[in-house]
């Protein structure tokens, strides 16, 4: 019997609209259960990623992917929901609208290289002086770049697409062609493309070779061998996929593996949850 997502519930809360008495504040969870993130908001703009595993982030009506090599940078104020499945270390760093410029003014993938890792694993892990932290949050906002290899996805909202759009999320090994959708749908080729055109900005081929990267990361993220990601994602070749993938992402998918971390950090100290002190669970 599958047990369903439980459900967690944050405010939303306005850019700013807190006082928060730090620069960049971090934290870690792990998460024990697959959990869907209800729609909130920070005070703070918030940088996630994770060190094991992969989650996703909705933010205006976009589905991003969350690594531990690709981050997503959320300005103060901007809604957003999220879903952790379990096993999942989630980590999180809050900075403070007054004290910093921010690097990017809308939501977008951020690269967590080894050095920021590092940095962001400093701040979270280890009781710092004032100094030594000031010194760390200066070289964390030096080092935090925007990602080339960003993959957000629009989820189209025109209600032709809801068949497709579920068959990528539950079966993504189903892999029908525009024509075939079409027969399935009851309507013409070029009447599934205009409604993938004017909904999302991108071609039926585009949307679902995006939506297979954007699993595929998360994929990657584990402990699955690249032709088991190829199948599971209904590829008929371990080439095609790593081709696919590359098109998409600028990366091949053992390029990919190579910018995660080895080892995920044991530090107790850090176990306190995500969110820091921005604001309490409601």
């Amino acid at each position: 019997m599958t047990t369903a997502p439980h459900t967690r519930r944050l405010p939303l809360l306005a850019a700013d609209s807190v006082d928060v008495p730090f620069t960049i504040h971090g934290g870690q969870e792990a998460i024990s259960r697959d959990t869907r993130w209800a729609e909130h908001s920070h005070p703070t703009h918030e940088l996630l990623w994770s060190e094991r595993g992969a989650s996703t982030a909705s933010v205006d009506g976009r589905v991003w992917s969350v690594t531990p090599s690709i981050g997503l940078w959320i300005p103060a104020g901007v809604p957003h929901s999220g879903f952790t499945p379990a096993g999942l270390l989630l980590r999180a760093a809050h900075f403070s609208p007054a004290r910093i410029e921010a690097p990017v003014a809308v939501p977008a993938a951020m690269d967590i290289t080894p050095l920021l890792r590092l940095l962001l694993d400093r701040l979270i892990t280890e009781e710092l002086g004032e100094r030594s932290r000031a010194v760390t949050e200066a070289m964390i906002l030096d080092v935090l770049v925007r990602s080339p290899h960003e993959l957000p996805l629009p989820l189209p909202e025109h209600p032709l697409l809801a068949p497709i759009v579920e068959a990528e999320r539950s079966s993504p090994a189903q892999t029908l062609s525009l024509e075939q959708w079409a027969r399935r749908l009851g309507v013409s080729s070029r009447t599934v493309t205009r409604a993938f055109e004017s909904s999302t900005g991108m071609s039926f081929r585009t949307w679902t070779a995006t939506a297979r990267a954007q699993r595929a990361l998360s994929l990657l993220s584990g402990d699955l061998l690249v032709e088991d990601v190829a199948r599971r994602l209904g590829y008929r070749s371990t080439s095609a996929f790593s081709a696919a993938f590359r098109q998409a992402t600028g990366l091949t998918p053992s390029q990919y593996r190579r910018r995660l971390p080895q080892t995920a950090p044991t530090d107790e100290r850090a176990a306190r949850g995500p969110l820091g002190s921005a604001h309490a669970e409601s």
